[in-house]
């Protein structure tokens, strides 16, 4: 999948959990969400991303994806 879909997928779901106050909370809504509803290459190419540059993704899925495990 091109990085830039992931990267909007990620935004996207950033954006429905951001209406959380608790900004964790909200962080660990995203987490869950990407490690359950998607497959291992896709988790890989975001982190991927982030580790590399992550510029367009918002700060709330940065901090989401950072505390995404590796997928094996």
């Amino acid at each position: 999948m091109k990085i830039e879909r992931l990267i909007k997928m990620a935004n996207d779901i950033s954006d429905f959990f951001n209406a959380e106050s608790d900004k964790e909370a909200a962080a660990e809504g995203v987490r869950n969400h990407i490690i359950r509803s998607w497959d291992p290459r896709m988790r890989r190419e975001i982190i991927a991303y982030l580790e590399s540059d992550g510029s367009e993704l918002s700060s709330l899925a940065k901090i989401a994806i950072s505390k995404i495990p590796l997928p094996q």
